[in-house]
């Protein structure tokens, strides 16, 4: 049976032709148009980026290789005892868009333990670190210290074809997702637990493994294993996925992209989202006393809120209009693991009265709740209360997408992203500004 790489190349040699004829013989076909708000707004809705990993449908929400979060975890070979799959499987699904075998899996699961030594000079690094650093800090430099390992680096100085880009950054992704889990663990327990890591178990795969290194109990293994599997990939035009698309561009190597991506993540507007609505939703329940409200106390709450100028933090997404299968996917694990938990009922009640809310009010395009509404309360629940921990978590998953996305994109020979730009003036004159101020 082949391997994950040898499948991968196959994969890589089957699509190199339709990108070749799309550029050659239809490179002036128009797919969209783009306008000032757009151009001023961050590039908002504009059809410029290509990938083949995931896409989030406005309706739909986010379809992994063309599958939904529902069938994804039906279709995913499942940890013994476990009810959710293996990461390392769904690792293989993102980069070949195939379903793997049980078998398929575990040669990817031995595969990352023979890659998962972590370098003694990164743990060296972070605790060089001031200790009150911010978790996201250590992490990105943790993962640009190992760019000296770097393959693709070695490879590209000795030179090779363009054709073979994608293998030494194959290599180098596989590298940083085997790590990635060990060394978010050892920032975790050095900083927030008495600087007592605990050591990985050679014998669980990587979601039980990190559950493990974060000193967890079950069933944390599946909430790790949900977890990266739901904040893996989301398109190619968040923070996180194109700093890493537009770092790799360059043909900077996996960990010089990565880093960027996960500066990226580091903001408020982008993955520290999820502490943030954790603190909000917290703090709502100690000004209603503490206790889960009626619906109606919630609803006058509610309106207070939006009245005295604030937002309803976790309601809302910049593509989707409707709920965030990735909350809801989570809802249903915390409906069965904890329904009596106050913080998750008033988070499914607020679930329930909102949306209404949001829509009587009128600003909202979408009144539905995002992945961000519903994260943080797991992590509380099992024991995780460190906010500035969350957006690591975040980062472990999202490097499973991008990581994914510039190994095909050095497959695929795209070029260095180099959009064009314009000055203020010139879009006052496509507006016409200019002439009605000289009329006048």
């Amino acid at each position: 049976m082949a391997t994950l790489k040898e499948t991968l190349f196959k994969k890589i040699q089957e699509h190199r032709p339709r990108t070749t004829r799309l550029v050659k013989e239809f490179g002036d076909v128009k797919i969209g148009e783009v306008n000032i708000s757009q151009a001023i707004g961050g590039a908002r809705g504009v059809k410029c980026l290509v990938t083949d990993i995931s896409y989030l449908d406005p309706m739909e929400g986010i379809r992994f290789r063309g599958k939904t979060i529902p069938e994804t975890f039906d279709a995913l070979p499942k940890v013994p005892g476990s009810e959710y799959p293996y990461v390392e499987g769904f690792w293989y699904m993102l980069m070949t868009g195939d379903v793997p075998t049980m078998e398929q899996t575990q040669e990817v699961v031995e595969d990352w333990k023979q890659r998962a030594r972590v370098p003694q000079y990164v743990f060296d690094l972070l605790r060089a670190l001031p200790r009150d650093s911010h978790p996201m800090t250590m992490f990105s430099a943790a993962i640009v210290s190992m760019q000296r390992e770097s393959i693709f680096a070695q490879k590209y100085a000795e030179g090779m074809s363009k054709m073979d880009y994608w293998d030494p950054m194959f290599e180098d992704c596989s590298n940083l997702m085997a790590r990635l889990p060990e060394i978010a663990a050892y920032i975790y327990r050095m900083k927030y637990k008495g600087d007592a890591p605990i050591a990985p178990d050679p014998n669980l795969d990587m979601g039980g493994n990190f559950a493990h290194m974060m000193g967890v109990a079950k069933p944390y293994d599946d909430v790790a294993r949900m977890y990266f599997i739901l904040h893996s990939d989301h398109e190619s035009g968040n923070v996180s996925a194109h700093a890493t698309h537009l770092v790799a561009s360059a043909l900077s190597d996996a960990y010089y992209s990565l880093s960027a991506g996960i500066n990226g993540l580091a903001g408020p507007l982008h993955g520290l989202a999820n502490q943030e609505v954790l603190g909000w939703t917290q703090d709502f329940m100690a000004k209603l006393g503490g206790k889960v409200p009626t619906e109606d106390e919630l609803k006058k709450a509610l309106w207070d809120t939006l009245n005295s100028g604030q937002v309803i933090p976790g309601y809302g997404h910049a593509v989707l209009r409707k709920t965030d299968p990735r909350y809801t996917s989570q809802m249903e694990f915390c409906e069965k693991h904890l329904p009596d938990y106050p913080l998750f009922k008033l988070v499914n009640m607020i679930y329930k009265v909102a949306p209404d809310v949001l829509m009587e009010h009128g600003k909202a395009k979408n009144p539905w709740p995002n992945v961000d509404a519903q994260s943080g309360v797991i992590q509380w629940y099992y024991g995780v209360t460190e906010y500035d921990f969350y957006t690591v978590l975040f980062g472990v998953g999202r490097a499973l997408g991008v990581l994914a996305n510039i190994t095909w994109d050095r497959a695929l020979g795209y070029a260095i992203e180099r959009p064009k730009s314009v000055t203020t003036a010139m879009l006052e004159e496509a507006a016409g500004i200019k002439e009605k101020a000289a009329s006048n």
